[in-house]
């Protein structure tokens, strides 16, 4: 007898050695949750087999690549009505696509503009959903859980208090503490020089923020001579997107890729807003938090969301714990102020107790086992 078919008959509700996954992840941080969660499936289950949107990160697990999440990533409601048509493309081919892999499972990570339409499209073809990196309702846009309750089959969280928030909702969810944690370790203790810093600079990971951030960089190490700056090269971008801002040279001023290596040698990190401030937070370089965008994205956003903070740390802590400097409050000067007020020893020991908070609030063990064991032990 087939194994599979002795496994359903014996009342077993594990699809031993045949389940084909679809994951779908639209943004660089999706890419590399990606990645591991496919290698803890594929631990579970050697034999398992894939077809998803990502990146370089889930490239190097597997070589079944649909879509590279670059061509995906547009963020804010200006960008999105400018590039409505590929978006609408990306629906289309999507559609044909997991039609003709026809996955067990398909498992959605973050992204929910997309991953949640396309939730729905898959729900009523019967596709067992899987969502990862649950969509921030608690911000903005509450009243999607009703979809999320409609059409996702196992639903997983990353932050401690959204497992309580859903349930609130009348939906499931499954929380076994934030991937990163475990992951990052803090770094040593180091003295910093005032008169000589090492400055991080985390511009963002899309085109449409470097345009939007690099100018008042640029004004910032020009501003600051005394002072080491390294821009970190977020995957996805190169050397020549950065410098495509840069009409001078600066001895000041290096670059590297390795987020994490440049976050840990640096004394503060500028960090656009997105996971990137909560892997410094983790990492324990004290932060200045900026973004900015449109006007009429920025307005809009203004309407719908209604939390006092838009950078993770603030947002789990409850508390603002780093400053947050956003549309035309991010400007060079208000920078340098940020940095002197932040290299008060105090204020500088004062973060790091806070970050201290953080993670023991973010402690899990085995997250993506503990998430693969259970997504491979629900048959689609």
């Amino acid at each position: 007898m087939d194994l599979e078919v002795w496994l359903l008959s014996n009342g077993s509700f594990l699809k031993s050695n045949f389940i084909k996954y679809y994951i779908i992840a639209g943004e660089a941080s999706g890419d590399i949750y990606g990645a591991q969660l496919m290698s803890a499936l594929k631990a579970n289950d050697p034999q398992a087999s894939f077809r998803f949107w990502g990146g370089d990160k889930m490239l190097a697990v597997d070589k079944n690549q649909a879509m590279d999440y670059r061509q995906t990533a547009f963020m804010g409601f200006l960008e999105v009505v400018k590039n409505i048509g590929t978006i609408k493309k990306n629906f289309a081919f999507c559609k044909e696509d997991i039609t003709a892999f026809n996955p067990d499972k398909i498992i959605f990570i973050d992204y929910p503009g997309f991953n949640l339409r396309m939730a729905k499209w898959a729900k009523e073809r019967n596709y067992h959903n899987v969502y990862f990196v649950a969509p921030q309702i608690w911000a903005w846009k509450k009243n999607r859980y009703k979809a999320i309750k409609r059409d996702i089959d196992q639903l997983f969280v990353i932050l401690p208090f959204e497992k309580g928030f859903y349930k609130g909702l009348g939906v499931e969810a499954q929380y076994f503490g934030h991937p990163l944690e475990a992951q990052i370790l803090p770094k040593e203790s180091q003295a910093y020089n005032s008169n000589n810093l090492k400055i991080a600079i985390l511009p963002g990971s899309r085109k449409q923020e470097l345009e939007k951030h690099m100018p008042v960089f640029l004004e910032l190490i020009k501003s600051r001579p005394q002072d080491e700056f390294t821009i970190a090269i977020a995957p996805g971008l190169t050397l020549a997107d950065i410098q495509a801002y840069q009409s001078e040279a600066f001895s000041n001023l290096s670059f590297g890729t390795n987020n994490h290596e440049i976050i840990k040698k640096a004394d503060i990190a500028i960090t656009k807003s997105g996971t990137v401030t909560l892997e410094t937070a983790l990492i324990g370089t004290p932060q200045i938090v900026i973004y900015k965008t449109s006007g009429l994205s920025y307005s809009i956003a203004k309407q719908v969301v209604k939390l006092p903070w838009i950078s993770l740390v603030n947002i789990i802590a409850g508390k603002q714990v780093v400053t947050e400097l956003i549309q035309s409050e991010f400007n060079a000067s208000r920078i340098n102020k940020e940095i002197e007020q932040l290299i008060v020893p105090a204020n500088f020991a004062a973060m790091k107790t806070a970050y201290h908070y953080l993670r023991e609030i973010l402690k899990g063990e085995q997250v993506f086992d503990e998430i693969g064991k259970r997504i491979a032990q629900v048959i689609a």
